[in-house]
């Protein structure tokens, strides 16, 4: 079979196309042909050698996707060859077949197509764990979202608005602001154009009450500084990370620029930090699992779709990341796999 074998670290041409052996399941493991895969900005990191939930090399790069079972192992009781299934993972998904564990095997949503599926699962779920379970969402909340634009803060735009709160959007260039007024959310900053610090506290007289945060350094301050007593933040993410481990004074920047705040300051704002992976919470598969249904749930009765804003083929996957890097994306990327 076809896949992307990660050997060493570097720009997107180190993704190289490689063929290897069909992996087999063991007693408790299904095999899954992939139809679609779920590009993520961890992969991105993971590539570069940035990404501390990543394995050693040499590794195959993915963390989600759809497709169907083709084979599964003897003790395997909840999934059936034929099954489509939505894979999530900590690697692997970069290739025409993959084994996982039969509790890693999830069931679509069946209203979505194959490409929502795969943009469904670690983008959302994110956003869920983070603006549910430890923001403790209130839909009197005034909701800061940063990277709007992308797969997680799509997710969180679509789930903080229909959950009844007042949403305001970051994002660059005119394109994915206008997208995050289609969305319909309340307010949409261009960030290269305006200080959102100075724009909010201008339009609203005050601060937010809850703010996800994917970025990091200056941006991580400054909506510190925005939030009202009692609110929150949640990092789920460190886009300005860039470090280089040959030049030192990129050691210093990163970290100045990692996501940090003091008790004191905390007290003194009565204000709460906290911040989530999905990949630390696989261990605990009765609260993934809790969440995960109430997040179907509430997509369900709300009608909530994911935002594809790019698709690729299989062969094309490094200019899929190459894209991604240049933060000119929008939504979810797609990589498609011939089904035949």
């Amino acid at each position: 079979m076809k896949n992307y074998v990660l050997k060493k670290y570097g720009k997107p041409h180190v993704l190289k196309i490689e063929n290897t052996p069909e992996p087999i399941p063991a007693s408790e493991e299904v095999r899954v042909k992939i139809h679609r895969i779920g590009l993520n900005y961890a992969e991105v990191q993971s590539r570069k050698g940035l990404y501390g939930w990543a394995p050693k090399l040499p590794y195959t790069l993915g963390m989600e996707a759809v497709g169907t079972v083709d084979l599964i192992g003897e003790s395997v009781k909840s999934r059936k060859v034929g099954e489509k299934v939505i894979v999530g993972c900590q690697y692997g998904t970069y290739a025409e077949k993959i084994v996982i564990p039969e509790k890693q095997a999830l069931t679509p949503i069946i209203t979505f197509s194959d490409d929502e599926n795969a943009a469904f699962g670690v983008n959302y779920l994110t956003a869920w764990v983070a603006l549910m379970k430890i923001a403790r969402l209130d839909p009197r909340d005034t909701v800061l979202i940063h990277a709007a634009a992308g797969g997680v803060g799509t997710a969180a735009v679509q789930i903080a608005k229909n959950y009844g709160c007042h949403v305001i959007g970051t994002a660059s260039k005119e394109k994915k602001i206008k997208m995050l007024k289609d969305l319909g959310i309340g307010m949409a900053i261009n960030y290269e154009e305006e200080d959102f610090e100075k724009f909010i506290r201008q339009k609203l007289k005050g601060g937010v009450d809850v703010v996800l945060e994917v970025v990091g350094g200056n941006v991580f301050k400054k909506s510190m500084n925005l939030l009202n007593p009692f609110g929150r933040t949640v990092v789920v993410g460190f886009a300005s990370l860039n470090l280089n481990k040959f030049n030192p004074l990129s050691w210093f920047r990163t970290w100045k620029d990692i996501p940090r705040s003091k008790v004191n300051q905390l007290a003194e704002s009565s204000t709460g930090l906290g911040a989530t992976h999905l990949g630390y919470l696989l261990k605990d598969e009765s609260l993934l699992n809790e969440a995960w249904d109430e997040l179907v749930s509430f997509t369900v009765e709300h009608r909530i779709k994911p935002i594809i804003g790019h698709r690729f083929d299989f062969i094309d996957l490094p200019k899929a990341h190459k894209l991604m890097e240049s933060r000119n994306s929008y939504g979810k990327i797609i990589i498609t796999l011939p089904t035949s």
